[in-house]
C-alpha cells in the first residue's frame, strides 16, 4: 500500500465521509412522452428498413444497433414517467396505466429480440396510451395526428390552449 493511500485511509477512519440521501433526482418538473414516442417510431422504422434490406449483413447490424438503442431508450422514458412523474392518485383514476407500463417493458424487450413489426407497432400504440393518460393528468385534452415520419403512424399530442 503506498503511503498517499495511507494517508487518505487514516484520514477517512479519523474524519468519515457522512452519507447524504436525496428524496429524489433533480425534480425539475419537466417530464414529457414524446421522446418515448419517437423511439418507438424508430423501432417500427428499423424494423421496416431490416425487413427491406437483403444480402448487407453490416447494414442490418447497423439497423438492428439503432432498433434495439430506441427500444431500450423507450423503456428508459418510461420508467422515468414511472417512477418520477406518476403518481397514487394517477394510477387510481386510471387503473390501466400499471398494466400498460408493464406492456411497454415486456414489448420493449421483445422488440429488441426479434424483427417484429406487429411487436414494433404495438409497443407505439401501448406508448400512444401513456401519453394520452400523461397529458389528461396534466389538463388537457389530447388529439392524434398520422406522423410526419416514414412510418405515418399515429402519434398522441396535447392540445396547448393559449
Amino acid at each position: 500500500m503506498s503511503l498517499l493511500h495511507s494517508t487518505f485511509k487514516l484520514i477517512d477512519k479519523i474524519f468519515p465521509a457522512k452519507v447524504a440521501y436525496a428524496h429524489c433526482d433533480i425534480p425539475c418538473g419537466i417530464y414529457d412522452p414524446h421522446l418515448a414516442q419517437m423511439a418507438a417510431h424508430t423501432v417500427i422504422r428499423m424494423t421496416t428498413l431490416i425487413n427491406e434490406t437483403k444480402d448487407d449483413a453490416h447494414k442490418i447490424d447497423r439497423l438492428t444497433d439503432v432498433k434495439e438503442h430506441h427500444a431500450e431508450l423507450c423503456k428508459h422514458e418510461v420508467r422515468i414517467l414511472w417512477g418520477d412523474y406518476f403518481k397514487p392518485e394517477h394510477v387510481q383514476k386510471y387503473p390501466e396505466l400499471h398494466e400498460l407500463v408493464w406492456k411497454v417493458m415486456k414489448l420493449g424487450s421483445k422488440v429488441k429480440q426479434e424483427v417484429n413489426m406487429e411487436a414494433a407497432e404495438e409497443l407505439l400504440g401501448t406508448m400512444n396510451k401513456i401519453a394520452e393518460i400523461f397529458w389528461k393528468t396534466k389538463g388537457y385534452d389530447t388529439t392524434t395526428f398520422s406522423a410526419p415520419y416514414p412510418t405515418a403512424k399515429e402519434t398522441v399530442y396535447p392540445i396547448l390552449k393559449k
